[in-house]
């Protein structure tokens, strides 16, 4: 069995057809520990949605589904969590946040969540 990767969904919607819900949801059949946030409070599975930067203890993986633009405020944010790797899934690229993760010993990857997951890559 893998082992268990908290992880915390940056850009989490309630919205079904969002790929961060699907996310959200798929990780939650891998078990794996799920924090999320958005831009409004709501609840995916059993995962809550804050609207708020919120403390993640031991957080192994950031995954992206906000445009470029939208993630300037969670830099210092997703810097401060330490995680092992930041996945850019698409659309989210981010050069400036990639190379700010890399000095801060982050891994950042460009990938799609649901495939990693699907794949047993995750």
């Amino acid at each position: 069995m893998q082992s268990l990767k908290p992880t915390l969904v940056i850009g989490a919607s309630e919205n079904p057809e969002r790929y961060s819900y699907r996310a959200i949801q798929d990780l939650q059949k891998h078990h794996h520990p799920v924090w999320a946030i958005g831009t409004r409070q709501g609840k995916v599975g059993t995962t809550p949605i804050e609207t708020t930067q919120i403390a993640c203890p031991s957080i192994d993986t950031i995954t992206l589904y906000l445009s470029s633009e939208r993630q300037k405020p969670y830099y210092d944010y997703i810097l401060a969590l330490q995680p092992k790797r930041l996945i850019f899934n698409p659309g989210t690229e981010n050069e400036a946040l990639a190379d700010l993760a890399k000095q801060a010993g982050i891994n950042p990857i460009e990938a799609c969540t649901l495939v990693l997951l699907h794949t047993g890559q995750y």
